[in-house]
């Protein structure tokens, strides 16, 4: 049975909609909005955006009129009447009246905040905040068991995508050889906001959004979630991210010894050229007769073969995981392991004083890594380096180690890293509430 019909069933049976939160209205959100909005059984309770205006953008693109209400008191009481409202101050998101969070910014502090807050008041969390999950996803998927509620990374976007391919290979008792994504925007590891600003003008995106995919970095980010959620590997730091076509990924990523890039089964990567939007998994079967059929059926000759899904849709899928988490009580997409990380590399020669201004700017870029290796260099995560200061000078193209910088510790995405990493070491860890208590205090 289609969601569509069990969110119409649920309304009848419960004599309310789904409520649904979302925190962010940018490119991204306004996606998800516009596609929710469509569907019967299910309400947009609340916007929430630094820029009010925009959240209120968010309701009436899709013609919809939100209340004017502007206090948390007066939205509890709207909410509960099925009206919409359009709010600043996420802070008080854990006292509306709402059944799912979903988080858009894409701000791995921010994201961190919002979930701490949502899963400590009874909500399920979902975010399309895929740099929050690199960074601190291990420890979320223990908040959300410890409180009873899920989290979930969203459908859409190529992590999710990609794994859904996965467990139909592993279904169907095909080695994985890798599986990855097509890279949508030529690779400039050196791009800057600036550089980016008219192209960034003419497809309606923020500079800054823009910069993260020319410069690689959501490319690594993605692979490490897809790695993390899937238990494959990544291939080697920094991944090979060759030059291919749809008919020819099989031949590109397949096994050294028989003429492909990669030293090893069993690992995520990503390709260059008219394979994106799409995501793909290349497999392999050592059975005469299986591989005879997946030739019959035009698949090519074998051993490998490739699976391949022409497109992700990004926010417009993203609604699925809400679907999911509220009918069905699975997550989309968690970390349950911890096979990669993303650390960051200089696009220029640093020098010490100077303030890491985050992803998608002019100072760093987003590298992926096997997890193990990234431990040992003492590199430092991508997600917890936004206002960081550099001790030292450091070189373009270098990674960064915690020994290069001083982190903001007053950042929640920081204090939840080192969390992460004590629960790494076997030490205990904050409780969910001990968590929020302690961020509501500062």
């Amino acid at each position: 049975m289609s969601y569509r019909t069990r969110l119409q069933q649920r309304l009848e049976e419960t004599g309310r909609p789904l409520r649904v939160g979302l925190v962010g209205s940018g490119q991204m959100g306004r996606g998800f909005a516009a596609q929710l909005l469509k569907m019967p059984g299910i309400n947009l309770s609340v916007v929430f955006d630094v820029d009010r205006a925009r959240a209120e953008e968010a309701f009436t693109q899709a013609g919809v009129k939100p209340s004017s209400v502007t206090d948390t008191d007066a939205a509890i009481t709207a909410i509960e009447n099925d009206e919409s409202v359009a709010l600043s101050n996420v802070d008080e998101v854990g006292a509306l009246p709402l059944d799912v969070l979903v988080e858009a910014t894409g701000v791995p502090d921010v994201g961190a905040r919002t979930a701490v807050e949502a899963l400590s008041s009874g909500m399920d969390y979902a975010t399309l905040n895929v740099e929050q999950d690199v960074t601190v996803g291990r420890y979320m998927l223990q908040l959300a068991k410890e409180s009873g509620q899920l989290y979930s990374v969203c459908r859409g976007d190529e992590p999710v995508e990609t794994k859904i391919l996965v467990d139909f290979a592993r279904d169907l008792n095909f080695e994985i050889i890798c599986a990855g994504k097509g890279k949508n925007n030529p690779l400039d590891p050196y791009a800057t906001p600036d550089k980016l600003a008219a192209e960034a003008a003419q497809k309606k995106m923020n500079p800054k959004m823009l910069c993260e995919f020319v410069d690689g970095s959501k490319a690594m980010i993605e692979m490490a979630a897809l790695a993390n959620t899937t238990g494959l590997e990544m291939s080697k730091r920094g991944m090979y991210g060759p030059a291919s076509t749809v008919p020819t990924l099989h031949d590109t990523f397949r096994l050294q010894e028989d003429g492909g890039v990669l030293d090893r089964p069993g690992v995520v990567d990503y390709c260059i050229g008219p394979v994106a939007p799409g995501v793909f998994v290349v497999v392999r079967s050592d059975d005469p007769y299986v591989v005879h059929e997946m030739s019959y059926l035009s698949m090519g000759p074998g051993p490998y073969f490739s699976l391949y899904r022409p497109y992700h849709l990004a926010s417009i899928e993203a609604p699925l995981t809400v679907y999911e988490m509220a009918l069905d009580r699975t997550p989309s997409h968690t970390s349950e392991h911890w096979t990669s990380e993303v650390g960051a590399e200089a696009k220029r020669d640093l020098k010490a004083g100077e303030v890491i201004t985050g992803i998608g700017t002019d100072t760093i870029r987003g590298v992926a890594d096997k997890a193990d290796d990234f431990l040992a260099d003492g590199c430092v995560p991508l997600g917890v380096l936004a206002g960081a200061r550099l001790t030292r000078d450091v070189p373009v193209d270098q990674m960064l180690t915690y020994d290069d910088v001083e982190l903001d510790e007053s950042s929640l995405i920081v204090q939840m890293r080192r969390h992460q990493e004590a629960l790494a070491r076997g030490e205990q860890a904050p409780t969910l509430a001990e968590l929020r208590e302690a961020f509501r205090r500062r």
